[in-house]
């Protein structure tokens, strides 16, 4: 685990193209890995921050690589910071000027964990046999077992489906729904606060996030990502600082 503070982001994407190559298992790696953080690996049970940099609170309180983020807390990040932390066994990457509340609700005798990104960015990855629900200002959406990115304002939800099974609802039109079978990023949606065109929920291009992003986060809790990883010279789009 390690407090990147200091470290731009070429070289926090650099850390995750080493991981996403298996470039730790050699000499060069390691000592990348020993500049630039520790290797990735299964967070221990006692942790839950693998990465902060900026401004990060826990419930309001500033946050360490020594705090517990629980079931039921509330995650901000200030502008230029970020956090990579784990919950459960879901992991998450918060951008700057995010606000993620946690939660847990039973849904029909069912104990679903309740996700309210309020603002910001969040790219997460959930358990197959843990079921999610996401609230953002313009959607409702319910996860099975996937890999997710969302953006949210008050305008538009923006939500890729990485890979998994999602049923999307727009919260200005209750039938306007979709539900997303995909295997890698194949159909990425806006939900829109009002519709436009006739429609609620658009197409959207892939945007600002990696798939070194997800095998980084999917790693914190024991897995892999279920698509063949690309070549390691991938660059997929990441909107930086």
């Amino acid at each position: 685990m390690y407090q990147s503070r200091d470290l731009d982001d070429p070289r926090r994407r650099l850390l995750v193209r080493l991981l996403a190559a298996g470039a730790f298992s050699t000499p060069i790696g390691r000592a990348l890995a020993d500049v630039l953080g520790e290797k990735p690996g299964k967070l221990p049970p006692d942790r839950s921050i693998f990465r902060l940099e900026g401004q990060v609170s826990v419930n309001g309180t500033p946050a360490t690589l020594k705090t517990r983020i629980g079931p039921n807390d509330s995650i901000e990040t200030g502008k230029k910071s970020e956090v990579v932390f784990v919950s459960g066994v879901s992991a998450f990457i918060l951008r700057e000027s995010s606000h993620l509340s946690l939660g847990r609700e039973t849904t029909n005798n069912v104990l679903v964990s309740a996700l309210r990104l309020l603002t910001g960015k969040m790219l997460a990855v959930f358990g197959q046999n843990n079921p999610q629900r996401i609230s953002t200002i313009t959607a409702t959406i319910g996860v099975r077992g996937t890999g997710v990115y969302a953006e949210t304002d008050p305008e538009q939800t923006y939500f890729c489906t990485c890979y998994g099974v999602t049923d999307i609802n727009a919260n200005s039109d209750p039938d306007s729904r979709k539900t997303v079978t995909s295997k890698h990023h194949d159909e990425p949606l806006y939900i829109l606060a009002k519709p436009s065109g006739g429609k609620t929920i658009r197409k959207a291009p892939f945007i600002n996030h990696t798939d070194q992003e997800l095998m980084l986060i999917e790693t914190l809790v024991g897995r892999t990502p279920p698509f063949v990883f690309p070549s390691e010279d991938y660059g997929g789009p990441r909107k930086d600082y």
